[in-house]
């Protein structure tokens, strides 16, 4: 195998696992365990700050779960994926990460009524997608890479700018609330070095196969 693909290969599970890690990881340090915050907590923490319960601070408070879905739909686009040539057990471990990062847009002491209420609803639609393309994975390899590339760096774009942006905007609040200038967490930095790595690397393959295809019409 050609070192471009082992590249994409292994930096697309790579850069995934890495923005999984930074979500699940802290975001609001402290020393006190139960005052740390990490990016997962922050879809329902910022619902009760008051300047944006009462409407003084605007934010997409489901914009916070767009690296599950970003990391989810990354994996489910390419486990199966011929060129990428896994085999399959990590396939299974691929699929398996999808539908766990899926599952955790589930909004805390979850019922099916709850689901469908005007608050959580766009997270369901959203966890039911995710979902879905891994029910369809094995289809979604056979889409064009192009595709594939761009519709992993839309949603790294999207899932870098909102969650970052909007608590970048919190982040004083929460400052007052403990009581002293706070930073954001090993997480946060994380997470971004993760998702661009994601992305990175189906651009990166993307523009070496596509040099690659303008060669060898050349040569023909």
């Amino acid at each position: 195998m050609r070192l471009l693909e082992q590249i994409e290969r292994w930096l697309i599970p790579l850069g995934g696992l890495l923005a999984l890690a930074g979500y699940f990881g802290p975001w609001v340090n402290h020393p006190v365990a139960g005052l740390v915050i990490m990016g997962l907590d922050l879809g329902e923490y910022v619902k009760f700050l008051p300047e944006v319960r009462n409407g003084q601070i605007m934010l997409w408070r489901e914009g916070f779960y767009l690296p599950l879905v970003a990391v989810s739909l990354a994996f489910s686009l390419n486990a199966f994926r011929k060129q990428l040539a896994y085999d399959w057990l990590v396939r299974v471990f691929l699929v398996a990460i999808a539908i766990m990062t899926a599952l955790n847009l589930l909004p805390p002491a979850w019922t099916p009524n709850r689901l469908i209420t005007p608050e959580f609803r766009l997270q369901t639609v959203m966890m039911i997608i995710c979902l879905a393309m891994v029910a369809l994975s094995p289809f979604l390899a056979l889409l064009p890479q192009r595709i594939s590339t761009a519709l992993i760096v839309s949603l790294s774009g999207l899932a870098l700018w909102f969650p970052i942006h909007d608590f970048l905007g919190v982040l004083p609040l929460i400052s007052g609330l403990y009581n002293h200038s706070l930073r954001p967490g090993w997480g946060m930095v994380v997470m971004v070095v993760g998702l661009i790595v994601l992305a990175g690397a189906s651009i990166y393959a993307e523009s070496q196969r596509t040099q690659s295809h303008e060669v060898t019409k050349k040569s023909e």
